[in-house]
């Protein structure tokens, strides 16, 4: 194992110590080590951070900005240790993305995104019950999409009006109060999902199968929704997103899709 590569280990280990994932940069970040490696270097230089982060002229500006802030953030963590490192300065392959704007949902909007859930199809009739469900639910608890789709039976106190949100974003933990309205509405799918899933799971959420609802579908089914209710027109990244209903708070009453 090279230095390089030894100190991206150490790098990333201190890092999700303190709670950062790093999954990308990560990757990111061996691969500049293993690159640097084919190029007989030991430290980071900047002519060596460009190289490496241009190599593939086909690759998008934002690539090679995000290469080189993965390569640059670990640089000033590793001049400290080895004054021979350089750090590439800001402004070495600037990118800005667009900051998209979030999207306002009104009360008629979601109110008529819960009633299109019932045209879902279904082979055991849970899967309107578990949209209904999952759409109210974002749109009353600022929830993220990951969060709700990784609820547990455990982690919903249905007694106390309680979620317990578990190790999300920077592997944090929280608990969610929830309105009176909201429980008596997961009450009535847990009753709709006992009685028509066979759950091979503890997830709160299932699909037809009684499997965890997976995110890929849950936006694809989304989309699909979005467009039935007039929300979304054209291309599928033309339009509302689910993370936008955490801009939106207020109690939520599910009707009785049963009937």
């Amino acid at each position: 194992m090279t230095p390089l590569h030894q100190a991206v280990q150490d790098y990333l280990a201190l890092r999700r110590s303190l709670g950062f994932k790093l999954r990308c940069t990560g990757a990111l970040l061996f691969k500049f080590a293993a690159f640097a490696e084919s190029r007989g270097a030991e430290y980071v230089t900047i002519s060596l951070a460009l190289e490496w982060a241009t190599q593939s002229p086909h690759q998008q500006p934002a690539t090679w900005a995000g290469r080189m802030k993965a390569v640059r953030v670990f640089a000033r963590f590793q001049h400290a240790i080895d004054p021979r490192t350089e750090v590439p300065p800001f402004g070495l392959l600037p990118y800005r993305p667009p900051r998209l704007r979030p999207y306002l949902y009104t009360h008629e909007e979601i109110r008529r995104l819960l009633e299109a859930t019932a045209r879902l199809s279904s082979r055991r009739g849970i899967r309107p019950h578990s949209y209904h469900c999952l759409l109210g639910l974002l749109a009353v608890s600022g929830l993220r999409i990951s969060e709700a789709l990784a609820l547990q039976e455990q982690d919903v106190d249905l007694q106390a009006g309680i979620l317990t949100i578990r190790q999300s974003k920077f592997r944090k933990s929280r608990l969610v109060p929830l309105h009176p309205s909201t429980v008596n509405a997961l009450r009535q799918y847990v009753e709709q999902r006992d009685l028509l899933a066979a759950r091979s799971s503890d997830s709160f959420l299932v699909s037809d199968r009684g499997r965890p609802l997976e995110v890929a579908a849950v936006r694809r089914t989304f989309y699909e929704l979005s467009r039935w209710t007039g929300l979304r027109q054209g291309a599928i990244n033309s339009g509302p997103r689910l993370h936008d209903f955490r801009q939106h708070a207020e109690s939520w009453i599910m009707p009785n899709l049963a009937e």
